[in-house]
């Protein structure tokens, strides 16, 4: 008794995957070559952009809240000093 296996062919998806793959390689590859070894983009360099991107985010926002009390306290005096300056009655 033999058992034939089905013959393996190569679907579209086959050969999607390998020119994914082949055009990941050459991709890094160039990377490589054009940047250099010490440039080139890593897990950990991208995660310590985004810390920064998120730190200077984090000041901008403070700044911005810090303006906006500014503001609203000098609008509050400046109600304070006309309510102060109105006749009474």
């Amino acid at each position: 008794m033999s058992i034939s296996e089905p013959h393996p062919t190569i679907g579209l998806t086959t050969l999607s995957r390998t020119v994914a793959s082949l055009a990941v390689g050459v991709v890094h590859t160039v990377e490589r070559a054009v940047v250099g070894e010490a440039r080139m983009r890593t897990a950990r360099g991208n995660a310590w952009e985004a810390v920064c991107a998120d730190r200077a985010r984090a000041d901008q926002r403070a700044e911005l809240h810090r303006l906006v009390a500014e503001l609203t306290a000098a609008r509050a005096t400046g109600r304070r000093a006309e309510w102060e300056r109105q006749p009474v009655g």
